[in-house]
């Protein structure tokens, strides 16, 4: 079997095995996954039209609400705290994960803001003052850089909002070839950036934007990870891509949810979390 390191043309896909999961198997030696019919749902949050979420390392969920309000909530769906900004705009993207800080991409303002835990600004960037082209989604580093999806000009970069300048630029021309990307979704995890092309499937660059391989997973919005595996919405069901042994298993969703419905999952220790076109559900592992 390929290592996870192995390289795949943008031609081609690196290799995905089929990995049947037994009863009871888990999802990651320290992430039980349920067996099929097992979900329990704990709580479920009336949020009409939600937009975007996003979950930090503590549980903390942070999800957009139709008016493009940023609420965040506890583990258990609790509310915690809301932050309104005081110019409108459409939140494309947030991003909780890295420790110190939130990201939260305008995308019709161009702009990138970030927040503390407890919701406060601590900057605010305007990309079109640093970037010539289009912003199409964004992403926040583990060592606070951004990463950027240049949609003009097909480029992913790395900017440094302290800086305030580009760090670097990967061309993306030769490595999508004649096709005709729909950039969705960039997240950083472990190393390895992942850019989610609606079209072709999955980029995977090193934290130096190096291209090393496509993962052959289309027609997707968005993606997300826990412990060492890549999760995605497929079929009416969860798929998980172990990154490094390259194999693939599928868990049915929950009996009482409607797939169609769903606009993102988020995976925590103890919880799973659907966003749908009607709110929040919220099940425990």
């Amino acid at each position: 079997m390929p290592s996870a390191a192995s390289v795949a043309p943008a031609a081609r896909v690196a290799p995905v095995e089929t990995a049947p999961t037994p009863p009871g198997q888990a999802l990651s030696p320290a992430a039980p996954t349920p067996a099929a019919g097992t979900w329990q749902l704990t709580k479920v949050l009336a949020l009409p039209n939600p937009g975007v979420a996003s979950l930090d390392r503590r549980g903390t969920l942070y999800l957009a609400d139709q008016d493009n309000n940023l609420r965040q909530l506890a583990r258990d769906g609790q509310p915690l705290n809301t932050y309104s900004p005081a110019q409108p705009g459409h939140i494309a993207v947030i991003e909780a994960w890295n420790q110190n800080s939130l990201l939260v991409f305008y995308d019709d303002r161009q702009q990138v803001l970030l927040l503390d835990r407890f919701l406060a600004p601590l900057s605010e960037i305007r990309l079109a003052d640093y970037i010539d082209g289009t912003v199409r989604t964004a992403t926040l580093a583990p060592d606070g850089l951004l990463w950027l999806l240049d949609e003009s000009a097909l480029t992913l970069r790395e900017f440094d909002p302290q800086a305030l300048r580009v760090v670097q630029s990967t061309p993306l021309d030769l490595i999508i070839g004649r096709s005709r990307p729909d950039f969705r979704f960039l997240r950083q995890y472990q190393n390895n950036v992942y850019l989610v092309d609606h079209t072709s499937g999955i980029f995977v660059f090193d934290n130096l934007g190096n291209y090393r391989k496509k993962l052959p997973f289309t027609g997707l919005d968005f993606i997300t990870f826990r412990g060492d595996e890549l999760v995605y919405l497929a079929q009416g069901q969860l798929h998980f891509f172990h990154l490094y042994n390259l194999t693939e298993r599928t868990q049915a969703l929950p009996p009482d949810l409607d797939a169609t419905t769903v606009r993102q999952v988020l995976l925590g220790d103890q919880s799973a979390y659907f966003v749908t076109t009607q709110g929040l559900r919220i099940y425990q592992l």
